[in-house]
């Protein structure tokens, strides 16, 4: 017995409270993958955790993390549920470059990859503009960015301090850096900033089904009464 996508969700959504429902749809529509963010070998899992939930407020769909020697995992309670609706790709290639994997991924898709880094060529944050994808990459609590990251990206961005010290903390940053952009964009009223319907149609499948427990005793169901009404 086929049924279509949407009638099994219209099955889901009865156990799934109306709020719930209409937070779900105001979530798509700002939902973006214009901007993402990229985590370089994090030694600490609760900083790239935080990165995850800071991703989550600014609307962005995708993190991605290069696993060198750190291998990630998802703290739940630094992420406060955020990595529920995040998704999370991970790169990890002991016989090549992770960096040239996920750089090369994210060109695929568009983007233009800036590393963050004071290093003396890089550009101060208000000098940089959403005028195409951007995927902002952050480096490890101790080194930063590694060199590989700096030669393979297409700039370098900075947040100018004012301090002794030289940076912020990771989640620190990505708030800055992804606020920033988010205005500039929002002031640039860039098209296609937002998800598509096709996009947006994935992600409320993958959040219903990820809401609702027994999913798969209830798709048996489901197919079971269609079955009966023929």
């Amino acid at each position: 017995m086929n049924y279509t996508n949407d009638e099994f969700l219209e099955y889901l959504g009865t156990y799934i409270t109306d709020h719930k429902k209409r937070l779900i749809e105001e979530v798509l529509d700002k939902r973006t993958r214009y901007f993402t963010v990229v985590l370089e070998n994090i030694f600490k899992p609760h900083n790239a955790s935080a990165v995850i939930r800071t991703a989550d407020c600014f609307g962005l769909q995708d993190v991605h993390v290069i696993e060198k020697t750190n291998q990630y995992k998802i703290n739940p309670y630094v992420t406060r549920g955020a990595s529920q609706w995040v998704d999370v790709h991970k790169y990890y290639n002991p016989e090549g470059s992770a960096v040239k994997a996920c750089f090369t991924d994210l060109r695929s898709k568009g983007y233009k990859i800036f590393a963050t880094s004071p290093k003396q060529d890089s550009m101060p944050l208000k000098n940089l503009f959403p005028d195409q994808k951007i995927a902002l990459v952050f480096g490890n609590e101790h080194e930063g960015v590694s060199d590989e990251v700096i030669a393979e990206a297409d700039g370098l961005v900075h947040i100018p301090m004012y301090g002794f010290t030289e940076s912020f903390n990771i989640s620190v940053s990505a708030s800055i850096l992804l606020y920033d952009l988010h205005q500039k964009a929002q002031l640039g009223k860039i098209q296609n900033f937002n998800l598509s319907d096709d996009e947006k149609s994935e992600l409320r499948n993958k959040w219903y089904r990820g809401l609702v427990k027994n999913v798969d005793i209830l798709e048996r169901t489901f197919l079971k009464t269609k079955a009966s009404n023929y």
